[in-house]
């Protein structure tokens, strides 16, 4: 085997075991990214289930304090007081 047929035959070789290397690399990346994605958008609505739990209970309180309490809804003028 001549010495330019070994050089193609290594050159060749290497970049065919860079090439699968690097597609390997970029897969794992690729569904590296895309889990972290659905972690996130887990995350999301975790938080949006708690903020409308939170929503729901103060609308609840309010509620129960219109019930306890009177409420005026701003019928009266308001009095400036001295400062």
């Amino acid at each position: 085997m001549s010495r330019a047929a070994k050089l193609t035959l290594g050159a060749t070789s290497l970049f065919a075991i860079s090439t699968v290397y690097f597609v390997h690399y970029a897969q794992k990346a690729e569904k590296a990214a895309m889990h972290a994605g659905v972690v996130r958008d887990m995350e999301q609505q975790q938080l949006k289930r708690e903020r409308q739990l939170d929503f729901d209970m103060q609308k609840a309180l309010e509620e129960e304090y219109k019930k306890v309490q009177s409420v005026h809804d701003g019928g009266s003028p308001v009095l400036d007081r001295p400062r």
